[in-house]
Formats: C-alpha cells, structure tokens, sequence
C-alpha cells in the first residue's frame, strides 16, 4: 500500500484465530491447513491517519532520535557493529556476507525511493548486487570523504519526508501481523492496546519509531535466551504496567523493561553498559506532543 504525503493511511489486515506456535506456522504448506487458516481468519482494521504536519513531526522525532538532527548522521557506522545505518532511522544495509539477526531495512527503503521516484544517486541504482559497499567500519570510515558518500548523504538529507512515509507504512503493514503473531489468549488485548496507542498523536509516534527502532518482535532470529525485544513483546508486558496509567505510559514502562531485558540477556556488555541509557533517553520522547495538531 503506497502512501501520499499527507494523506490518509488505512490498514486492512487478516489475523488468525485458531492458534498454532510459530515453528509450525512457518513450516506448513499444507494446503488444507491453509484453508482452515483462511476460514478461520477475520478482517483487522487499523486506521491511522497523518495530516501532513503530523508527518513532518512524526519524521522529525525520529531523525532527532537517531542522529540528534546532525546531517552527517545520516550516512553512519556505530562501533560494535557489522553493517552501516542509513537515514533518519538508521535503516540497516549489509555488506556482502554478513548475516545478521537484525532485520535489513536499508534496500527496502530504496525500492520504495523508486515507487516514488525519487532521485536515487546513480551509483547506488548501478551496484550488481545491491549490497553495502564497505567491507567493514575501517573501510567506510576511510571512504568518507568520498564523492560516493558525499551524494549518499546529500540524497538522504533531501528525502526525509520520503523516509518517514516509508517508516510510516513499515509499522503500518506490521500492525496486524503482530495481533497475529500474539497467543490466542491475548489477542484481543493486544489489538485494543494497539487501538488505543494509534488514537493519539503521541502513541502513534510511540508504536511507530519502536517499530523502525526495534522491528516488529516476529523474526526468530532476533532473540535472546528465547526473549525478543520488539514491538509484540512491548504489546504484551504492558498487562504487567500499573493500571492506573494511561495507555502511552504504559507502553513506555513495558518498553523499558523489555529493553531492560534484552541487555541483560545479551552477549556483549556494550549493550548494558553504553547501548541501555541511549534506549532509556529514547523512550522518554514517547509523549504526547506539547502543542496538539
């Protein structure tokens, strides 16, 4: 579903109702389960609609997130990791070879450049294979005095409207795979939580930027000790939140504690020790705006 600058989003999903775990899930083609799956389905709506001084915002709130609002941000290689991040959100590219767990966003983002015609730098439209051209952070690093980079960067200073769309219709087609993906039990709370989140400017911009920051909570490969960290596990530890808050406080404290968790699960300390407070900052904005649209 393409999306307009300021126009209307509307999201029409299907979710399941008879539940199954993942692992059979994803390795059925059994045309009869598939049926009854279909049968079994019903239609989720989420409307979610952005006029375009909320877009300009809701971008705005993401590039300062990611990069303090500092342009040269925009092209950039975070020390500890295997791959660049690439525009207002830090969209992931791979170099050839690496494998992640964490979900590629930066190709996907180009291909949607081009749906909108946009003026992609023509080096980027001639790569053979569309992978990143640095091998690894020394590499980039040495290049970016580049005429390559130079343009990459300018490119994507000029289309950030363009990036928050994308961002947009990212969490948008995510919203009812993730009521999917909940236990049976939990469904239903889990798409009114989602509901009430996209009814207000500051839950929409919430349920948005986690999205972009920390996917969608779906991949089996982006766990730790078994946990994931993404938008679904947000969803379900906010039953944990006092009950008296309200429903954007609540998913920032669940948030929190999901993080929490991740970092205390993973591998590498950097994630406790330097990566944790720069989430913690992050989740704060998760507020309404000061002045409503």
């Amino acid at each position: 579903m393409s999306i307009v600058r300021g126009a209307g989003i509307l999201l029409l999903g299907l979710w399941l109702l008879a539940g199954c775990d993942s692992d059979t899930e994803r390795g059925s083609n059994n045309e009869a389960h598939q049926n009854a799956a279909t049968s079994n389905a019903r239609a989720l709506e989420f409307s979610i609609d952005l006029d375009e001084a909320q877009m300009d915002w809701v971008g705005a709130q993401v590039f300062k997130n990611e990069c303090a609002g500092q342009l040269k941000c925009l092209v950039h290689w975070n020390k500890g990791e295997p791959f660049p991040s690439l525009g207002i959100g830090h969209f992931i590219w791979y170099p050839a070879g690496v494998e992640e767990r964490f979900v590629e966003s930066f190709p996907a983002l180009i291909q949607y450049m081009h749906q909108r015609q946009a003026s992609v730098p023509d080096w980027l439209r001639e790569l053979d294979e569309f992978d990143a051209p640095w091998p690894d952070r020394e590499t980039f690093l040495a290049a970016q005095d580049s005429a390559e980079v130079a343009q990459l960067r300018e490119f994507l200073a000029g289309t950030q409207g363009i990036q928050a769309e994308f961002i947009v219709e990212r969490a948008s087609r995510s919203l009812a795979k993730v009521v999917a993906a909940a236990p049976e039990s939990q469904r239903e709370a889990v798409s009114n939580r989602l509901k009430g989140l996209t009814s207000t400017p500051g839950g929409l911009y919430a349920v948005i930027d986690y999205v972009n920051f920390k996917g969608e909570g779906l991949s089996p490969d982006e766990r730790y000790s078994g946990q994931g960290w993404g938008l679904l596990q947000v969803l379900l530890a906010m039953e944990e939140q006092n009950q008296g808050a309200s429903v954007l406080e609540k998913f920032r404290g669940a948030a929190d504690q999901v993080l929490t968790r991740r970092a205390e699960n993973a591998p590498q300390d950097i994630e406790r020790d330097r990566w944790l407070p720069g989430w913690r900052k992050r989740l704060q904005t998760y507020r309404e705006p000061a002045e409503m649209f």
